[in-house]
């Protein structure tokens, strides 16, 4: 018995004449990702994606996994392939859905049929009824509950066979990724970031990043975390590049300048002008951000506006009206959350200001920033840019 897997599309079934680009890249990704997994042949009709194994070293489970995290897919199901007669199908219902019945323990079904090919001898409804009493008369001990049902059983009807399957899991959703342009997410190594990149990609935003480290004053343990971040969201993106930058020069001018409390908005400032720089240099339009409004005392809207005031390219805070409990349901589910609590300081958290500005005045910022060499902090910090490549699948390093 042949088993595929069936990839549901989502808001990609509601474009217009450029449909067959977002699905065009969507197809790609699916190509791309579970392509270490074995030979598959990818088809694709009527807003479906057909996977189809074509040898026996193929890894359906690993594939099915993958595919659960591709965005722009809404369902994903394992089903059974069959004849597009309804004694095959009632065939394969009974080798293939009632062992998965029975290994799930229900004890309540209903039947639910697609009639995508209008050419079937049976409408719906009836293939449904007929079905379902074929079902019952397998097994005696199941009974019908089409309110509450343990059990979906799906029958599905298309132009190249019939597909039996009893439902799977939610897609990832969204848009496909890389149809929507390319932005440089601030990986800071913290619980935010890493869901801020998420939320972008899930809208079609492919990513680099940019990561500020600060060493010696920050470890080579939160580098490591930083990276497995970026490993971890790899899962969902694929190939992503890290760009690691130093700012420990630039921290200990600031230090030197004596700035007091404008040393974190002053920093934050830097941050932005390298990142821009990078992203670029990288050509992405636009730089992501985990910031939340009014989290910490630079996240404040006055304090958002000097920071933002040394852009010059659109800056994206996908989490700005979301409150840390929110922030961390999403973390947890897409698998950062762990690596993100691990205890290691990141260039925030060194030279940090007792009683930092929360409601900063721009000219006395600019002020303060005269008095330094900004381009030749800035060029230097540049110079030493470090590249680390993450590919799909790569093993978790131990953090």
């Amino acid at each position: 018995m042949k088993e595929i897997i069936l990839c549901k599309y989502g808001e990609i079934v509601l474009k217009g004449l450029n449909k067959r680009q977002f699905e065009a890249v969507m197809l790609r990704q699916l190509s791309h990702r579970i392509a270490p997994l074995g030979k598959f042949e990818i088809t694709s009709a009527q807003s479906v994606a057909y996977i189809e194994p074509i040898d026996e070293e193929c890894d359906i489970d690993a594939a099915y996994d993958a595919v659960c995290k591709i965005f722009g897919i809404v369902s994903v199901c394992r089903a059974a392939v069959t004849e597009k007669s309804f004694e095959s199908i009632v065939r394969t219902v009974g080798e293939y859905i009632l062992p998965a019945i029975r290994e799930r323990g229900a004890k309540t079904f209903k039947v639910e049929s697609k009639r995508g090919d209008k050419s079937f001898p049976m409408t719906s409804p009836e293939l449904s009824g007929e079905v379902g009493a074929e079902l019952l008369e397998m097994a005696p001990d199941l009974t019908v509950d089409v309110h509450e049902p343990d059990v979906v059983v799906h029958v599905e009807i298309r132009a190249k066979a019939a597909y039996v399957h009893i439902g799977g899991a939610p897609g990832a959703g969204g848009l496909p990724y890389g149809s929507g342009g390319k932005g440089m997410l601030l990986l800071s190594g913290g619980i935010d970031s890493p869901v801020a990149g998420w939320m972008m990609a899930k809208r079609g935003v492919a990513l680099d990043c940019v990561h500020f480290e600060s060493y010696p004053y920050t470890s080579e343990q939160a580098r490591e975390k930083v990276l497995e971040l970026a490993r971890l969201l790899s899962r969902w993106c694929g190939p992503v590049r890290v760009h690691i930058i130093s700012l420990t020069h630039i921290q200990e001018e600031l230090r030197r300048a004596d700035v007091d409390d404008y040393f974190t908005l002053l920093l934050r400032r830097y941050m932005m002008r390298l990142a821009c720089r990078a992203a670029r240099r990288f050509r992405c339009d636009a730089l992501i951000t985990g910031e939340s409004l009014g989290q910490v005392a630079s996240q404040t809207m006055d304090a958002m506006a000097v920071t933002g005031a040394v852009l010059n390219m659109p800056l994206f805070c996908p989490l700005i009206g979301m409150d840390k409990e929110e922030i961390v349901t999403i973390a947890r589910r897409i698998g950062t959350m762990e690596t993100s609590i691990l205890p290691y300081e990141d260039c925030c958290t060194v030279f940090t200001p007792k009683h930092p500005k929360t409601k900063p005045v721009l000219a006395l910022v600019e002020a303060e920033e005269a008095k330094m060499d900004v381009e030749g902090l800035i060029a230097r910090a540049i110079e030493n840019t470090e590249k680390v490549a993450i590919r799909y699948y790569e093993p978790e390093s131990a953090v």
